[in-house]
């Protein structure tokens, strides 16, 4: 009877092949590459102009507004807006405004409003106390009628289409493709809007990396380390979470610097570990970690070529390190929605949540 209803949904029993997948989650997965295409082409223009005024505005801070998904979004915009541009980005809690009614004081700053919905009380009020207090707002959503949308000065849309499954995915690529695109025009970076331009092909090629080697090795595990650096830092933050709402299992996220000043005390024989390493400065940091932990007995996958101890992970190579931790996000969603069908989990369905969560 549990076989006969899982076959309803598209499903064969865990643990067996599972190429011919149907799930909600599977088809947004795929439609990641045009979903960047058509913000890239339709929502061109207004991010031209978002970018010119915040340019003129020239802001000595950048303050990010966000949660789940989106704040982890808001990480990688922290890391990109100070790498590219210098200016520093701080993320904060939207509980500032809807609980505690604090104001803050934000003249010549930015405030980035992200979220998927726009429709969250405690960000959209965040925003607009930002506002009220002097910032610059921007929202980016997927929503341009949002109340998020309402109370900003300027949106970007992210042109991402209907999601229907609970997990982001793309929703979550289009919002950091829109940040970065959004950078590339304020600083007036060509290398960047080309890089940009590339990756829709660049992830078709990152969803085909699918690490079937790691699904084999978490079989039987309930608990594992996700770690990245600078921008991939964001990526294993939402890979973690991924790992938590498709899969049940319990997964932290730390950065590769981080993890030896405590957490690696809980690494035992065999213990699993996934580290998302982009071809950027960092990627060298986080290959030394892994092969130590290695060493120690973990069993280590990194998406990274140059490691001698840890097992390397397939991946898509883009043409700029900005861009490239977005390919490894990419491989990540295709790994974890067979991930979840192999536990005998419906992807489209996690326990306990809905597409939109409301917080004040």
């Amino acid at each position: 009877m549990l076989t006969i209803l899982w076959q309803s949904f598209g499903f064969r029993q865990a643990g067996h092949d599972q190429m011919n997948s149907t799930t909600i989650m599977h088809k947004e997965i795929r439609d990641i590459p045009a979903a960047t295409r058509m913000l890239l082409t339709d929502g061109r223009e207004q991010i031209r102009a978002v970018a010119a005024q915040l340019r003129d505005a020239d802001p000595n801070l950048v303050i990010t507004v966000a949660r789940g998904s989106s704040d982890h979004a808001a990480t990688f915009f922290k890391y990109a807006c100070e790498l590219k541009l210098g200016i520093p980005v701080a993320s904060v809690g939207p509980s500032i405004a809807s609980i505690y009614n604090a104001r803050l004081k934000l003249p010549n700053a930015v405030c980035i409003g992200i979220s998927q919905s726009g429709q969250s009380p405690d960000i959209v009020k965040m925003a607009q106390s930002a506002g009220d207090q002097g910032a610059v707002s921007v929202a980016i959503t997927n929503f341009s009628s949002s109340p998020l949308a309402k109370v900003c000065d300027y949106l970007i849309h992210i042109h991402a289409g209907v999601e229907k499954s609970v997990a982001a995915t793309k929703t979550f690529v289009t919002s950091i493709v829109a940040e970065l695109a959004l950078l590339a025009h304020w600083a007036d970076d060509q290398e960047l809007v080309s890089a940009l331009d590339s990756l829709p092909d660049d992830f078709e090629r990152a969803v085909e990396c699918d690490w079937p080697e790691l699904r084999r090795a978490l079989e039987g595990h309930d608990s594992l380390f996700v770690l990245g650096r600078g921008p991939s830092l964001a990526i294993s933050h939402e890979a973690a979470l991924k790992f938590k709402e498709t899969c049940q299992i319990h997964a932290e996220s730390y950065s590769s610097a981080e993890v030896l000043h405590g957490p690696v005390s809980i690494v035992a024989d065999g213990y699993p570990v996934l580290a998302l390493a982009a071809r950027d400065a960092s990627e060298a940091s986080i290959t030394a970690v892994c092969d130590l932990l290695a060493q120690r007995g973990a069993n280590v996958f990194v998406t990274s070529d140059n490691v001698e101890h840890a097992n390397p992970l397939k991946f898509a190579k883009t043409s700029h390190p900005l861009t490239d931790p977005l390919a490894l996000v990419v491989s990540f969603y295709a790994f974890i929605e067979r991930m979840a069908k192999d536990r005998g989990i419906n992807p489209d369905s996690p326990r306990h949540l809905r597409k939109v969560t409301e917080t004040v």
